[in-house]
């Protein structure tokens, strides 16, 4: 029943939206082949129900809507109702029909087909019904249909049928024929092959039911989306039931494409399924046309068989990414069988699980985003009319600061999510694991300290704090532990983080233990189950007050995994949480402590070249350059930057601080070309990047292209000045006079 409601609510939406662009003076055909979101109201409904018609465009069979009452006007038929009908528009389709169900059907069959229609509605449950019927084409033949109806009852709307139509012209055709041969054939000898007949006919009749037990439609229907290799199971078929079992569960799209590929295609159609199934390929067929489909050979048991994939793009804008993947047989007899019969209900119904995940998710996305958003532009617009109040106005600013800093953990988190099915290899390095832990936590402290935190960290437990691993990956687990205890702590609570260290194992690897505790909100044991599944949070921000998108812990369980390690979650709802992860860790020889390491470099005078197209940036991190004593000189492109590098004579730049986004060359590129420069002095200047890209991939990229540090915007001033000052360390450069 709840199927049913929600194909009547469905439908309800899509006549809702036939009668907006009827209004409005639009035709479903144009509709449907050209992309109409943007005049549509923001109606969640009338966006299902337009993807819905776009999807019925492509169809093979016929669908239409039309009223159940008056003059049964017609108020949508998709273009494969009228290639039934060889209509080669909307408009010739209503001349030849009148508009109205009553012109669809021979007028010799008409008052037969309506009283069965009613009468079938009468006896059925959920209001089906099944007809077949002559009809008069646009160039005067005859042919046949199969009628599928449903009649839905609306208080909104009124009264309507919604029918999938099916040409019937060659079964029809074809039964004359075997009747007529079977005749032939028996002629003179029917009293002796009378049994034979009543058995033919028993077995023909048994045909015609199962073939009406059928869908007309496809036996796999998959949705994906390109960008994050993902692909979600509407309908199984006994094939693609191998790849999802029955848990109708997401799964990489990639490792769908080969594993079926692998079990199913015959070898010498797996190359040609391949191309045409990868990323690329879909990309760019589908920036052309609408849709595609490929005909190719499976192997089933021992019999070969024929299927054709077509893939449909029903994603927003111009560049292809959300697809509906729709298979069915192809087998000449097969196909007489089954594409009659094989309704879209199961996958309509399915199709909402991801519309209502992602609209749900969107929303969120847009409230979290919303309102630190409206703080920071509520404390600047207050920030100014105390301009002349410097204490009142200090205290804005720092508001505005706080909920900058919520709104860029929001994005970040979202920013970092598109990594976990990378399956990029973890890097090894040489790192200090306490260091790491301690700067870590040195960036939440001030946080902690505006909350009342108590906010302690021991690493004491530690003695070979030098590890080899992944350092960017333990700092950012650390931060999404620590950083959500201190979020979902309540004022004047404690927070601790501490590391230890176990036993040595074989070959130099000692297991680590990261403890993040708290005395914060804690979980309840039903949210346990789900905690590490992304955008699982267990209140929302509206009930909850604190911002986020769920996608920390989904981080750090990720990682975690990655390096081969575990985490165990102990928590008690209102008493506070428990995390622990243990990882085991190659150890390295102790690199002895520099001397004067932490005191303040002296950096009046040095040279910086700035590389930033952006006015506005460059304007920001000049001043704060210059108000830390630097000389600066700017350029707005990297190609002026390496010119700039390779002119600036004896005394040259001390730092080139490098945008990796620019016009005619970008950062990486400015990077090499600085590398590859003759002059040794120039060549080997500190070159640190400061750009908006954050993933680990684009910091990765960095260090390949040449480049000493990266550091991501917004600037943190005191990090920003704290890497300025290592790379200057490292390169031994010392103050200049000025």
């Amino acid at each position: 029943m709840e199927n049913h409601n929600w194909n009547h609510d469905l439908m309800e939406h899509i006549l809702s939206l036939m009668e907006l662009l009827h209004r409005n003076g639009i035709s479903a055909e144009r509709a449907s082949r050209t992309d109409m979101r943007g005049v549509l109201p923001e109606d969640p409904g009338l966006k299902t129900a337009y993807e819905m018609v776009r999807f019925m465009e492509e169809i093979p069979g016929g669908f239409m809507v039309y009223r159940a009452d008056g003059d049964e006007r017609i108020v949508y038929a998709n273009m494969g109702l009228l290639r039934i009908f060889r209509c080669e528009s909307w408009e010739r389709f209503q001349e030849l029909t009148g508009g109205s169900f009553r012109g669809v059907v021979h007028p010799e069959d008409l008052d037969e087909v309506e009283e069965s229609i009613w009468r079938q509605i009468a006896g059925s449950q959920y209001d089906l019904d099944y007809v077949e019927y002559r009809i008069i084409r646009a160039d005067g033949t005859i042919g046949w249909v199969e009628d599928y109806g449903h009649f839905v009852h609306s208080e909104a709307v009124g009264d309507f049928f919604y029918v999938f139509v099916g040409d019937a012209t060659e079964k029809r055709d074809r039964r004359q024929s075997e009747q007529l041969a079977l005749e032939r054939r028996y002629q003179g000898l029917i009293e002796e092959y009378d049994r034979e007949r009543a058995l033919i006919n028993q077995e023909y009749l048994r045909r015609l039911e199962v073939i009406e037990g059928l869908s007309v439609n496809y036996e796999s229907i998959l949705y994906a989306e390109l960008e994050r290799d993902r692909i979600l199971p509407y309908r199984l078929s006994c094939r693609t039931m191998r790849q999802f079992g029955e848990l109708y569960r997401e799964k990489e799209l990639s490792w769908y494409i080969a594993d079926y590929i692998s079990a199913w295609v015959h070898p010498e159609d797996r190359e040609l399924v391949a191309r045409e199934t990868g990323p690329a390929y879909m990309r760019e067929k589908l920036s052309k046309v609408s849709t595609y489909y490929l005909n190719y050979r499976v192997i089933y048991g021992e019999e070969v068989q024929y299927l054709q994939l077509r893939v449909v793009n029903v994603g927003n804008g111009e560049r292809a990414d959300q697809i509906v993947m729709g298979y069915r047989r192809v087998d000449e007899e097969l196909q007489r069988e089954m594409q009659q019969k094989q309704m879209l209900a199961e996958a309509l119904e399915n199709a909402t699980l991801a519309i209502a995940a992602k609209n749900e998710f969107l929303s969120n996305m847009s409230h979290n985003m919303r309102t630190p958003l409206n703080a920071i532009f509520g404390f600047a617009a207050l920030a100014r009319e105390k301009i002349s109040d410097p204490q009142t106005a200090l205290g804005y600013l720092e508001r505005l600061e706080t909920s900058g800093r919520q709104l860029l953990s929001l994005i970040e988190e979202v920013l970092e999510i598109t990594w976990l099915g990378s399956r990029e290899e973890m890097t090894e390095e040489e790192c200090d694991l306490c260091r790491i832990v301690q700067e870590t936590c040195g960036y939440l402290r001030p946080r902690a300290e505006d909350k009342d935190l108590s906010f302690t960290l021991d690493c004491t437990g530690v003695t070979h704090s030098m590890v080899r691993g992944d350092k960017e990956k333990l700092g950012r687990l650390v931060s999404c532990l620590a950083g959500n205890a201190v979020t979902y702590t309540r004022p004047g609570g404690r927070v601790s983080v501490t590391l230890v260290e176990g036993t040595a194992r074989a070959k130099g690897r000692r297991t680590y233990r990261l403890i993040v505790a708290d005395t914060g909100v804690g979980m309840s044991r039903e949210f346990l189950e789900r905690i590490f599944e992304p955008f699982a949070r267990e209140r929302n921000t509206t009930i909850s007050g604190v911002y986020g998108m769920g996608l920390g812990l989904t981080i750090a369980k990720y990682i975690v995994d990655q390096m081969g390690g575990s985490i165990q979650v102990d928590s008690t709802e209102g008493e506070g949480s428990v995390f622990t992860v243990a990882l085991q860790l190659q150890t390295e020889r102790e690199a002895p402590a520099a001397a004067g390491t932490d005191a303040p470099e002296m950096v009046s005078g040095l040279r910086v070249l700035l590389v930033e197209d952006n006015e506005i940036n460059r304007e920001i991190e000049t001043e704060i350059l210059r108000n830390g004593g630097f000389i600066v000189d700017t350029a707005e492109d990297g190609s002026v930057a390496v010119e700039m590098v390779k002119n600036s004579g004896p005394e040259g730049y001390d730092l080139v601080l490098m945008d990796i986004q620019m016009p005619v060359m970008d950062g990486w590129q400015a990077a090499r070309a600085i590398r590859e420069l003759e002059d040794p002095a120039q060549s080997a200047i500190p070159i640190v990047a400061l750009s908006a890209n954050t993933l680990v991939g684009d910091m990765r990229r960095s260090m390949e292209s040449g480049m000493d540090a990266h550091l991501t915007k917004p600037i943190d001033v005191a990090r920003f000045m704290e890497e300025v000052h290592r790379a200057i360390r490292r390169h031994g450069i010392s103050e200049k006079n000025s």
